[in-house]
C-alpha cells in the first residue's frame, strides 16, 4: 500500500512539472525603431543587474519585473557596434542569449549593432568585397605562444591582382592590449570599411596587414599592472618590433604583391598597438612613410625612445597622426606627445574626437585617416 501511495505521488508529481509552462522567449538585446536597445536578463535570484555598454563610463542599472527578468532600455544611439556585459551581483557575465561575442584575452563581450540608413561603411553591403586571409606562422622571437605560433590577418582588396604592375601600398593595422589578430577584422569590421572607402573612391586600393601584436604574450596574461612597469612595456615593444620587422614584413612581401619603397607602406595601431606603430614607424623612417596612432598608450614610455637614433639625419614622416578621444584617460600624454613631436621638428596632425577609450573611436579614426595614405602629394 504505501509502495502504490509513493508510486501515485510520483506520477503526480512529475504531471504537475511537465504541464509547468516554460518560460517565455527572451529578447535579450532588442532593437528598437527609435535606435534604442532593450537590454533583458533573467535571473530571479539576483540581487542587482547591470548592463555595462562601452559607450559609458558607467554600468546602466536595470529593474526587475515579476516574472524575475532584468530590464532597462538605452536612450537613443548612434548607429556603431555597441560591446556590452551584464553585471549580475557585481560580476560580469556575457549574454547567454548572444552568440556574437568579442574575442578578448581580460574582458570579452557580446556585441550588438545599430544599423544605419543608409548602411555605415563598416556595415556588409552589396558592393565588391576584398578578401582576408589568416596566416600561422612560427615565431623565433616572440615569447611565451603557444607552441611558439603567432599570427596575422592579411586584406586584400576587390580585384587584387598578385601581378599587377608596382604592387599594392601595404598598412600594417595593430590591435590594442587584450585583443588579437582579430580585432579588426571582427570586431572593428576593416574590411567592409576599406571595401567601402575603395568602392567610393576615397581610399586608394592597399593591402592591410593585422597581427598579433605581443612580443611576449605574458604582457597580456598577466593582467593590467604591466602597464605600470616601464622596463616590461619597452619590452614587450622591442620584441614586437623584431618580430614584426623580421619575420611579418618580409613574409608578406614574398607572398603579396607590396610596392616597394617608404611612401607606399604605413603603421598604424590603437592603445598598444598605437604605442608600437609610433615606435616602429618613428624608428624606422626608411620603411614607413605614414605613421598614425590612435589612442597610443604611451604614458608610461619616455617620449625621446619613440625616436630614431640620428633624428636629424632620419627622413620625416610624410604623414604623423595622432588621433584620441576627449574622454580617453590617455588624452593628456596624448596631447604632451604632440607638443613634444613639434618641438623636435615633425609636423603632426592632431585629432580629436568625442569618446571614450573604444572601438567607436578607432573604427571612426580608420575612416577618416585611410584616405589620407598614399596619396599623390
Amino acid at each position: 500500500m504505501t509502495r502504490l501511495l509513493s508510486l501515485a505521488l510520483l506520477s503526480f508529481t512529475t504531471a504537475v512539472f511537465a504541464q509547468a509552462p516554460a518560460p517565455p522567449p527572451l529578447d535579450s538585446h532588442q532593437l528598437n525603431s527609435d535606435n534604442t536597445i532593450t537590454f533583458r536578463y533573467r535571473g530571479p535570484g539576483a540581487k542587482s543587474v547591470a548592463v555595462s555598454l562601452d559607450l559609458y563610463a558607467k554600468p546602466l542599472p536595470m529593474a526587475q519585473d515579476d516574472s524575475g527578468v532584468w530590464f532597462t532600455t538605452t536612450p537613443p544611439l548612434a548607429p556603431e557596434y555597441y560591446g556590452y556585459t551584464f553585471i549580475v551581483d557585481g560580476v560580469s557575465q556575457l549574454d547567454p542569449l548572444n552568440g556574437d561575442v568579442r574575442f578578448n584575452y581580460v574582458n570579452p563581450a557580446d556585441q550588438v549593432m545599430v544599423p544605419a540608413h543608409p548602411a555605415s561603411p563598416w556595415e556588409l553591403t552589396a558592393i565588391p568585397h576584398g578578401r582576408v586571409d589568416h596566416i600561422r606562422f612560427t615565431t623565433h622571437i616572440a615569447k611565451n605562444l603557444p607552441d611558439n605560433q603567432s599570427a596575422y590577418e592579411v586584406y586584400t582588396p576587390p580585384g587584387y591582382d598578385q601581378h599587377r604592375k608596382g604592387g599594392y601600398p601595404v598598412l600594417y593595422l595593430l590591435h590594442g592590449w587584450s585583443d588579437n589578430e582579430t580585432g579588426w577584422t571582427e570586431i572593428a569590421h576593416a574590411p567592409f570599411i576599406l571595401d567601402a572607402l575603395i568602392h567610393d573612391g576615397k581610399a586608394v586600393p592597399m593591402i592591410v596587414v593585422m597581427p598579433l601584436g605581443y612580443g611576449d604574450l605574458d604582457f597580456v596574461t598577466h593582467g593590467f599592472s604591466v602597464w605600470q612597469d616601464p622596463a616590461k612595456i619597452a619590452d614587450n615593444v622591442r620584441l614586437y618590433s623584431d618580430e614584426l620587422l623580421t619575420e611579418v614584413v618580409p613574409a608578406v612581401e614574398r607572398d603579396y604583391n607590396v610596392a616597394k619603397g617608404r611612401e607606399n607602406h604605413a603603421i598604424a595601431g590603437l592603445s598598444m598597438g598605437g604605442l608600437e606603430s609610433l615606435s616602429i614607424g618613428l624608428k624606422n623612417p626608411d620603411t614607413f612613410a605614414y605613421v598614425v596612432g590612435m589612442s597610443s598608450a604611451i604614458h608610461n614610455t619616455p617620449f625621446d625612445t619613440l625616436l630614431p637614433a640620428d633624428l636629424a639625419k632620419a627622413p620625416k614622416p610624410t604623414l604623423l597622426w595622432v588621433a584620441c578621444g576627449t574622454d580617453d584617460h590617455l588624452l593628456a600624454p596624448n596631447r604632451a606627445f604632440i607638443a613634444f613631436a613639434k618641438a623636435k621638428g615633425f609636423n603632426p596632425v592632431a585629432v580629436e574626437t568625442p569618446g571614450l577609450h573604444i572601438w567607436e573611436v578607432w573604427r571612426d579614426n580608420l575612416i577618416h585617416v585611410a584616405p589620407l595614405l598614399f596619396q599623390p602629394r
